[in-house]
């Protein structure tokens, strides 16, 4: 992701990460994005408190840690090695 990031180049989490009918999921997905968009390595989830990695973040490391982090780029591999 580059600076000039725009809203549309922020990947939504994959749906085994954060499930699309969460009653926040729109929410976290603006707080991902607003995030993202501004550079940050995490945001703060708005129904838990906790600290979140974003996608920008996984992306600067460069490989999946293999946590199960919610906004992990690289979950896709993961799932075709299966």
């Amino acid at each position: 992701m580059s600076k000039n990031l725009r809203r549309e180049d922020v990947p939504k989490p994959h749906f085994t990460r954060l499930n699309p009918e969460h009653p926040r999921y729109n929410e976290i997905c603006e707080v991902h994005i607003n995030a993202c968009i501004g550079g940050q390595d995490t945001y703060i989830d708005p129904g838990t408190g906790y600290i979140v990695i974003t996608a920008l973040s996984h992306l600067n490391r460069g490989y999946c840690c293999s946590k199960g982090c919610r906004h992990c780029p690289y979950i896709l591999e993961e799932f075709s090695e299966e």
